[in-house]
């Protein structure tokens, strides 16, 4: 019985992030807005596929919050051109994900985020063995090349401006 609650709720987290207002325009709406980067700036897009596990990922630029990626959503933030740590974190999640970039001045970077191998095994795990199962992934998978809950993916312009249409911009 408590293996289909699990099951049944992390199917509903799954699902949470299916329903959405607004779409598509939203990105290119606001970047017809704001225009390019400001000269000595770049910009960082970070998007989230659909089926992200969970509530979504807490996203840091420079040790500084950005805000939350959930599912089928996007946020950016504009930095100094130069060399920035990307720091993805999920509540209840045991590691984060770690990914540093250097950007260029006048430069857009869009990465999309999915689920990393370690939270496709716990999510196996769990509905599986519950609470259990969900502490034995943990311990089996703690030593993944990225402990983490997400992979960060750079996608370029094209492919970005394409996934982004079905997207809207995070709260």
């Amino acid at each position: 019985m408590f293996r289909w609650g699990v099951v049944w709720a992390v199917l509903a987290l799954v699902l949470s992030g299916c329903a959405s207002q607004r779409t598509g325009t939203d990105y290119l709406a606001i970047s017809q807005k704001m225009g390019p980067p400001r000269p000595g700036q770049s910009r960082i897009v970070v998007m989230s596929v659909k089926t992200l596990v969970g509530a979504g990922c807490d996203l840091s630029v420079d040790g500084n919050e950005v805000g939350k990626v959930k599912p089928g959503t996007y946020i950016y933030a504009d930095r100094p051109a130069g060399r920035h740590p990307l720091l993805a974190t999920q509540t209840l999640f045991p590691g984060d994900t770690k990914r540093d970039i250097t950007t260029e001045s006048g430069r857009t970077y869009f990465f999309q985020i999915k689920n990393s191998d370690r939270t496709n095994a716990m999510v196996g795990f769990t509905m599986l063995g519950g609470l259990v199962g969900m502490g034995i992934a943990a311990a089996a998978t703690s030593g993944n090349e990225n402990p983490g809950p997400v992979d960060f993916i750079p996608l370029d312009e094209a492919a970005a401006q394409t996934t982004l249409e079905s997207l809207q911009l995070s709260d």
